[in-house]
């Protein structure tokens, strides 16, 4: 089964968390304090596998969370650092943010790496903590959360040529006999649901690698057919094949087809206009084709190159190559939307207020909850077994205003305020 979109869940691994531990060595009466460091947590890393053609192992495994590190022993010993967790992928996928849209990668080459979700640091020992004034103290810090986002993969097929035009034309059938590729073949619509790919060799010992993908029809670009499913794959080819049946044997007009086409990659993309494009003639072994295509080179207003081929006979065939491969050298590859963006895009610095770091909001029973990326993070990285690192952690959040805020609210003395699922009093 072909699986080009997923929808996956990524979370680095937490990192290790720090120790309170203390000398005890003989004749040393006031040993200080030797807690250790946690471990870094891993990183979740997807890397390209040559090999693969389809997402399809990520349509049963959703979840990846990378291991966390090793939390810190006594003796100041540190906690290793977790292995990160190597995820494959096939080559032409682009990760991008489910939330936010943006990219994060985009993986072409055997062996590319990318990290998309990085693991947290590890948690400080109470060795950290010492200072002239607590030269003993009993404070250590949980690690530090690993990343955790919905990711959204898609699969662009990598082929410099790519094969468009209605449903049986003739793609599959010309793919068959210029490369070693087997596609279905059969007398019916979407007999190729699936983008096939094969490599053609040309007689000067060129060669480049060829999509068939699955036939366009009108309103493709809106989810009709199973055009919009694969016009995706189109993306990156270098030049279009754009194959029309001259024959007229389905009953359309070749000329017609040829603009309905044009239209649907115009309309999925802009872009995909400016790619080369070479229309192959097909059928031409049935009768009635020359005439077709006397009048449709007619009205042809555009000076695209015209190759009257028969795939079956292969007939033609020979020269579409040697244009095609010819065509390729002179054509850079054209960058994805993204990789565009990525080039042009200017970082302005501006000086803006830093946010506060927390909300407050209310719940119908009164009670105040403390939302907000860095507040949650203190407190996932707080230990709540010991008072100093249950009062450091008062003295972090009234740096941060969260007392006053909570007055501002009309927090007052025995209110509930909640952090993700624990509760606490507030006390002036």
């Amino acid at each position: 089964m072909f699986v080009d979109q997923v929808r996956v869940f990524v979370k680095g691994g937490d990192g290790g968390n720090g120790m309170v531990a203390f000398r005890r060595e003989k004749y040393v009466p006031n040993g200080g304090p030797a807690g250790g460091d946690g471990g870094r947590g891993a990183n979740v890393i997807f890397e390209v596998e040559e090999g693969l053609r389809t997402l399809m192992d990520f349509r049963y495994n959703r979840h990846f969370k990378a291991p966390r590190g090793e939390h810190g022993m006594s003796k100041g010993m540190h906690g290793k650092n977790a292995e990160d967790m190597i995820v494959k992928v096939p080559p032409g996928t682009v990760v991008t943010d489910a939330e936010t849209g943006q990219v994060i990668a985009d993986l072409v080459h055997h062996g590319q790496r990318a990290i998309i979700a990085k693991g947290g640091r590890g948690g400080r020992g109470n060795t950290r903590f010492a200072t002239p004034a607590n030269p003993a103290p009993e404070i250590a810090e949980n690690g530090e959360p690993g990343e955790e986002k919905e990711v959204v993969l898609e699969l662009k097929v990598l082929a410099d040529v790519g094969l468009v035009g209605f449903p049986s034309v003739g793609k599959s059938t010309l793919l068959s006999v210029v490369s070693a590729a087997k596609p279905k073949i059969a007398a019916y619509h979407f007999t190729t649901i699936t983008p096939n790919l094969g490599v053609v060799a040309v007689e000067d010992g060129r060669s480049f690698v060829m999509a068939d993908l699955p036939g366009l029809i009108e309103g493709a670009h809106q989810g009709v057919g199973l055009g919009h499913q694969f016009l995706r794959h189109i993306e990156r080819t270098r030049v279009i094949l754009h194959v029309i049946d001259m024959s007229g044997m389905e009953g359309r007009d070749p000329f017609d087809d040829y603009v309905k086409i044009n239209q649907e990659l115009k309309e999925y993309n802009l872009r995909l206009t400016e790619r080369p494009q070479i229309v192959v003639a097909n059928k031409m072994d049935i009768p009635g084709a020359e005439e077709n295509l006397e009048r449709f080179k007619e009205q042809l207003k555009e000076e695209v190159p015209v190759f009257p081929i028969s795939a079956v006979t292969r007939e033609g065939l020979r020269e579409v190559l040697f244009a095609t491969a010819d065509l390729l050298e002179e054509t850079p590859e054209f960058p994805l939307i993204h990789e565009e963006e990525e080039g042009t895009n200017r970082v302005v610095y501006k000086h803006e207020k830093e946010e506060a770091g927390f909300y407050i909001t209310r719940d119908p029973d009164g009670t105040f909850v403390l939302n907000g990326p860095k507040i949650e993070k203190l407190f996932k990285m707080t230990d709540f077994s010991r008072d100093e690192s249950v009062k450091r952690f008062a003295r972090q959040m009234r740096s941060l205003g969260v007392d006053e805020a909570l007055r501002e609210r009309g927090a007052e003395n025995g209110d509930t305020i909640r952090i993700l699922k624990y509760e606490f009093e507030f006390i002036e």
